[in-house]
């Protein structure tokens, strides 16, 4: 099978031909028909963060495709199906965040493209457990950015506890973003997108955001408090000035929802005005199992739209370029499944 891999961190991905994977008990084989490109995977591939993957891997958490074969004790999933394979690969099951429905927190959890190989390649491996089914009306293209964009994006709002008519600020209108445009308006809120490119500010204004603020020529902060402030702020641009400036734009109260990962990322909160005006800032990781087969059921029922473009696997280097010059609309998804 061909598969892209992480021979050393910071050098381009070498597509390569490997042996197709034999899934173990608990296991499926799934083969992939399309696999998202998440800004998490570049960087794993750059070794980014304080926690390391192991080179050589094979990165990809937004992989979706049809089982192809079943592992010892697999009884609830079948041949042939469609799965995604999420970023939470696997959880402990027994812990207390597990057990307290927070799987995503399990300390033993193995994540997908970074702790095992992932879905840039033609086959991968996952735990049929955490293999979620996908509604037959929802394609594998649209299916692979709900995996990661969609369910992170979604979970970020239920963290916020968004009610009807409260003011959101999304800041960072991209593969997370548009998405997260949508659950807000689906939740009822008042949508505030900020962005620095006419495109995806254009592209929020189209999904249903209320208001567009371009962080190049306007104050983030003031722009939000002339609208009374965020009772919420979700932080998906990869950047520390663009958590600062939303968060100086919540109301009393109000919610800094963390997201995005800089590399090595830290912002200066201060604290007279956090307690004094009772605002919060709180980290959100991905989503659950439950959260994800929410995210597909909104799709099926027509309620949002996937905006990305599709490439070969073979263009992943050049890929990963684009996005770090900011030239992707919203979100790429590698077609493992053309021409089969």
């Amino acid at each position: 099978m061909k598969a892209a891999v992480v021979r050393a961190f910071g050098e381009p991905l070498v597509i390569e031909d490997r042996p197709g994977p034999e899934p173990g008990p608990g296991q499926v084989r799934v083969r992939v028909e399309a696999s998202g490109l998440c800004h998490t995977d570049i960087h794993a591939a750059h070794g980014d963060w304080s926690v390391k993957p192991n080179p050589p891997f094979v990165p990809g958490h937004e992989g979706v495709g049809l089982v192809e074969k079943l592992g010892d004790g697999v009884t609830h999933l079948s041949l042939g199906q469609r799965v995604a394979v999420p970023w939470l690969g696997k959880a402990c099951g027994r812990c207390e965040h597990c057990l307290s429905g927070w799987e995503t927190l399990c300390e033993q959890q193995i994540n997908t493209g970074y702790g095992c190989d992932g879905g840039y390649a033609e086959k991968l491996l996952a735990w049929a457990d955490f293999a979620q089914p996908v509604p037959e009306s929802v394609t594998a293209i649209d299916a692979a950015p709900l995996t990661c964009a969609g369910v992170t994006t979604y979970k970020a709002l239920k963290v916020a506890d968004v009610k009807p008519t409260q003011l959101v600020a999304i800041s960072g209108i991209g593969g997370l973003g548009h998405l997260a445009v949508q659950y807000a308006k689906i939740a009822g809120a008042t949508v505030a997108a900020i962005d620095v490119t006419d495109e995806k500010l254009e592209l929020a204004a189209e999904l249903g955001a209320d208001l567009v603020i371009d962080a190049r020529k306007h104050d983030v902060g003031e722009v939000l408090k002339r609208h009374g402030g965020a009772h919420a702020a979700i932080a998906l641009a990869v950047n520390e000035d663009a958590f600062t400036a939303v968060n100086s734009g919540l109301r009393r109260g109000g919610k800094l929802v963390m997201v995005a990962l800089p590399a090595h990322g830290t912002i200066q909160v201060p604290i007279f005005d956090t307690v004094l005006n009772g605002t919060s800032v709180i980290g959100s990781i991905v989503g659950t199992r439950q959260d994800l087969a929410e995210v597909f059921q909104l799709h099926a029922a027509g309620r949002t739209r996937v905006i990305c473009e599709t490439r070969p696997l073979s263009s992943v280097n050049e890929s990963i370029d684009d996005v770090l010059r900011g030239q992707v609309k919203a979100r790429i998804v590698f077609d493992l499944g053309a021409g089969r």
